[in-house]
């Protein structure tokens, strides 16, 4: 049975179509409803952490599941901005890579035994994406537009660098 943490990210899953839906669909409005339940799912995903850690709800269910539904929801969103023009897709691009890398070095460090730990430059790149991708959805001016794809650009390769480089030895062959 799924605890509350937990029934919140499931919840946030559920959400990733019904925005997709909401996005691509041609209402007047439809931008501002898909605002609404992006902006519900970024809510669930800092109330799910905050219930997980404060009630002692962590559970390898909500260790996986949390972090992949939130880059779920923002891929989600980041192909609709491609799709409709309002992010060049290199960015998008560059978003996917880093999380193939980070996932890809943290499977390499479970199987020599260690967990890393999301960082807090990983916590900024989420928060500030999240943000950025509100205020693009709710319709803001080209140039601050610019600005949210810089700033999650920027945040995205730093957070990913910086992983990388405080992880370094998980590459090291053992001896």
């Amino acid at each position: 049975m799924l605890n509350t943490a937990n029934r919140l990210t499931v919840v946030r899953v559920v959400m990733i179509p019904l925005f997709l839906v909401v996005v691509y669909e041609d209402f007047p409005g439809n931008n501002y409803a898909a605002l609404a339940i992006y902006a519900m799912a970024c809510i669930t995903d800092w109330l799910d952490g905050y219930i997980a850690r404060r009630y002692h709800q962590v559970t390898d269910f909500g260790k996986f599941m949390d972090p992949l539904a939130d880059k779920c929801l923002v891929v989600a969103a980041l192909c609709w901005f491609v799709h409709s023009g309002d992010m060049e897709a290199w960015i998008l691009v560059a978003v996917l890579v880093r999380e193939f890398a980070v996932s890809g070095m943290r499977m390499i460090a479970v199987e020599k035994g260690r967990v890393i730990a999301a960082g807090w430059s990983g916590k900024v790149k989420t928060a500030s994406t999240m943000v950025c991708i509100c205020l693009m959805l709710w319709g803001i001016p080209g140039w601050l537009n610019l600005v949210c794809q810089g700033i999650i650009l920027v945040t995205t390769v730093y957070s990913g660098v910086e992983y990388f480089v405080k992880n370094r030895d998980v590459f090291k062959e053992s001896k």
